[in-house]
């Protein structure tokens, strides 16, 4: 078999490694790709990780990742990769640091990462979105991991057949909705792997008759509460497609009906009709 889908932690996946000031290393698994190139949200926990270890070794004492916002200048090859570092501001609340990937001396993915410290719990004053409507986790159907998505193997993705067959390519209204769970065997979700799971479901314009090509040029990514249960009620929709772009947002709740992160990216689609 091949070593590519043998189990790895996410953790491990994106461990970085010192060398020398401002800079890690990090070894790019196969594990967590989309169409053989590494995924965004797996590409965000590296660069968090990053940011985090330069702030730290700058004097901070933020413990997360609590916004990382992203460019995909290219896609990076599985292996070898260096982490840039620039540690912008240390401060008492927040500090922030940008974070460049590279492969022979070639930059493919930064981003400008704010380094924070969350809680567990939170005093919620407003909260304009909600939870979706979902079955009870075990009457929705566990959905297969496609061939093409290696990410799905650490992931289970659970639907509720009152939302539509969109995982079949059903014909919908640019909206997903379904529970998400860490599968790779590392334990439950935390503040740091909600960077990945932000980008963890289909894209929402798979309802729309896209072609699954949907590479992403910029992620934004808010991680605002640990969560508080294994499961996550996801939702995720397209905001406006047209040109060969779609704006697509995404929101994840825990079972105490807490948002505990959210997201939006900019990306390109492509649809089988030429139409766009």
């Amino acid at each position: 078999m091949s070593t590519l889908f043998e189990p790895l932690l996410l953790a491990d996946a994106a461990a970085v490694e010192p060398d020398g000031e401002g800079r890690y290393r990090v070894d790019l698994a196969g594990q967590y790709t989309v169409f053989d190139c590494p995924h965004g949200g797996y590409l965000q926990c590296v660069l968090a990780n990053g940011a985090i270890a330069a702030a730290s070794d700058a004097g901070a004492a933020h413990l997360h990742a609590t916004a990382v916002s992203t460019n995909f200048i290219s896609p990076p090859a599985i292996g070898p990769a260096l982490l840039t570092t620039l540690v912008r501001r240390v401060g008492r609340g927040a500090s922030f640091v940008h974070v460049a990937l590279s492969q022979d001396g070639v930059v493919t993915t930064e981003a400008l990462v704010t380094v924070g410290t969350l809680r567990e719990s939170s005093q919620l004053r407003h909260q304009s979105s909600s939870p979706p409507a979902l079955a009870p986790v075990e009457d929705c159907l566990l959905l297969p991991a496609p061939d093409s998505m290696s990410i799905h193997r650490v992931l289970e993705l659970r639907g509720d057949l009152a939302h539509g067959e969109w995982w079949k390519l059903a014909p919908g209204d640019g909206e997903l909705v379904a529970w998400l769970k860490l599968a790779d065997g590392g334990g439950p979700w935390n503040a740091w792997s909600l960077l990945f799971a932000t980008d963890a479901l289909p894209p929402a314009t798979l309802p729309l008759g896209s072609t699954g090509w949907v590479p992403t040029l910029q992620l934004t990514s808010y991680v605002r509460r640990i969560p508080a249960s294994d499961w996550l009620r996801a939702r995720q929709w397209c905001v406006v497609v047209a040109d060969g772009l779609v704006d697509e947002r995404c929101e994840l709740f825990d079972d105490t009906g807490e948002m505990v992160a959210s997201a939006s990216q900019l990306a390109m689609v492509r649809f089988a009709s030429s139409a766009s």
